[in-house]
């Protein structure tokens, strides 16, 4: 192993799919196979010994630590290694929850071999490598909804009020009376077929209208 091969661990539990990873990862040259595992903890306890640059994670896992807190955790103790999901699952639920965590990419196991060493040595130099699909999700994510029920106005209302700010204080931002905010609230609500504050904030969230 020379200096500048990078150091890879891999946490996967189906043996086809570690040991596939892990023969081509490790015979490829610049890239060195420090350890496989089929669970978190065991990964975990050996962060220190087998020091590894980068970690390829699973995220549905055996036992009792799935990939998403196996994330978290080596991430809290070790912020420099960088961590690849690699898994079956295109959920948004789950690619967020593991970007959350601390994942640095997100691939799927039908990746081609070459694009897989090359999401390796992306991540290294500070990139966050995903698969196309994964990719277009996160796009989509932070693109709002352009079918939205609300004039521009009324987002611009339940965008301040996500944001905690009472009726007063929005009336006061957009230079209106209060009962104007109280019209274009009520209209959110109908549009929106809410009845509170909370139901408006969290559909909007998850329809990505504000």
């Amino acid at each position: 192993m020379s200096l500048h091969d990078i150091r890879v661990c891999i946490v996967e539990d189906d043996h086809v799919i570690r040991d596939g990873f892990g023969l081509l990862i490790d015979s490829t040259h610049g890239y060195k196979i420090i350890n496989t595992y089929s669970n978190c903890e065991d990964a975990i306890k050996n962060l220190d010994s087998d020091k590894p640059d980068v970690v390829m994670m699973d995220i549905e896992l055996p036992g009792g630590m799935n990939g998403i807190a196996g994330i978290a955790k080596i991430k809290k103790l070790k912020p420099k290694i960088n961590i690849i999901v690699i898994t079956v699952y295109e959920n948004d639920e789950l690619v967020f929850q593991a970007l959350c965590a601390g994942a640095s990419g997100y691939l799927t196991k039908n990746i081609p071999p070459a694009k897989l060493l090359d999401a390796i040595k992306e991540v290294q130099t500070g990139g966050a490598p995903m698969s196309t699909n994964i990719a277009r999700m996160v796009v989509q994510s932070f693109q709002k909804n352009t079918n939205s029920p609300l004039s521009p106005r009324e987002t611009e209302v339940l965008e301040l009020l996500s944001k905690g700010k009472s009726y007063h204080k929005i009336a006061d931002e957009l230079f209106v009376d209060k009962e104007t905010i109280r019209t274009h609230i009520k209209n959110i609500y109908l549009k929106l077929e809410v009845h509170s504050k909370a139901d408006a904030i969290e559909k909007a969230l998850k329809e990505r209208l504000i």
